[in-house]
């Protein structure tokens, strides 16, 4: 992706051009999770999360429309187009899967299809398989999780970031300074990439103040009380993000304010309570994919941070969106200009 972007500010003397950056970056967290899911069935991979991506702006297209009972049997365009995309995201993944499961020998691939399939497919001593701990329609869930989870967030994070480190360039100076410090002009490494400490702190910021996910769901396992609240059993819970991550009682005064700053003695000191930080959930149910998205988004903007120094374009317009997750409505339009040119 950086080459590309490399070559497309070439052809201009200053060494600029202006990016829907928004975009770069769905298809580039779509890429990687295609790779680590799936591996050698990446192009397959792509394809299903096509399909995937398409379902996916059909619930946003319809998720105010009234819902009349029976209606989504109703052979409608918006339908057909639905159940076509259904049986091509199962047909895709279940080839992808039924591949796998006829291989010769016990193991099934190290991407995270493969890891799955080797823990709920045990053997016995004498290399015999035995029954299947997951359904097919399991497995296929689960691969649509793989995609669902670690691509939209990872990329909204990576979108968010780049937003704020253009508001605020004292802090894309600091992070490009540690990089280069850690790095060089070298690729990161996973080794170095703990080592990025101010680097995590404005990831860490970026997800309170702009988290792509604005909120969870729960449900009450037994008769409860919060504060002076009394909740049953049963109950659904909505715990908003959004609005927690800016309370001044828990963040302090500044609580609206861009500060990585409140991190740099780790996430549970950042605030008067130790859980503050909700962007990946906490207990059980907590992200399972968090130290994965934290290592991408930082792979992804040392790179960035290497090669570009990156303003808002003029044409850019503040519209935080609540669409399943929080989205810039109506993009993210940058200019980057090479570092190169700029020395």
């Amino acid at each position: 992706m950086v080459k590309e972007l490399e070559d497309q500010a070439s052809k201009n003397k200053n060494g600029e051009t202006q990016v829907e950056l928004d975009k770069e970056f769905q298809e580039l967290t779509a890429d990687i999770i295609s790779h680590m899911a799936f591996g050698s069935s990446y192009k397959l991979g792509i394809e299903a999360f096509h399909a995937q991506k398409e379902l996916q702006e059909i619930v946003v297209e319809t998720l105010l429309d009234v819902q009349i009972p029976g209606s989504n049997y109703l052979p409608t365009t918006s339908n057909r187009r639905k159940w076509k995309l259904e049986r091509k995201l199962r047909g895709t993944l279940l080839q992808i899967i039924q591949s796998r499961l006829g291989s010769e020998g016990s193991l099934y691939g190290n991407d995270l299809l493969g890891l799955m399939l080797e823990a709920c497919i045990p053997t016995e001593h004498g290399g015999k398989q035995q029954q299947i701990s997951l359904s097919m329609d399991g497995i296929i869930h689960e691969c649509k999780t793989f995609f669902f989870a670690s691509h939209e967030t990872t990329a909204l994070l990576l979108t968010w970031t780049v937003f704020l480190l253009s508001v605020y360039p004292e802090w894309q100076e600091r992070l490009r300074k540690e990089v280069l410090r850690e790095f060089g002009k070298d690729n990161p490494s996973g080794d170095n990439l703990s080592k990025l400490k101010e680097m995590t702190m404005v990831l860490l910021e970026t997800l309170r103040l702009y988290g792509p996910a604005v909120f969870t769901q729960r449900k009450t396992m037994t008769d409860m009380a919060v504060g002076e609240i009394e909740i049953p059993k049963g109950l659904g819970i909505i715990i908003p993000f959004a609005i927690m991550h800016r309370d001044k009682k828990v963040w302090g005064d500044d609580a609206d304010e861009f500060n990585p700053l409140r991190f740099q003695n780790g996430v549970t000191k950042a605030a008067k309570v130790p859980h503050a930080l909700l962007s990946f959930s906490i207990g059980p149910r907590s992200c399972i994919g968090q130290n994965f998205a934290m290592m991408e988004a930082k792979s992804v903007m040392a790179v960035i941070l290497q090669k570009f120094s990156f303003t808002l374009s003029p044409d850019y317009v503040h519209a935080p969106v609540d669409l399943l997750t929080l989205r810039p409505k109506f993009g993210l339009p940058v200019i980057l200009r090479r570092l190169d040119v700029c020395s």
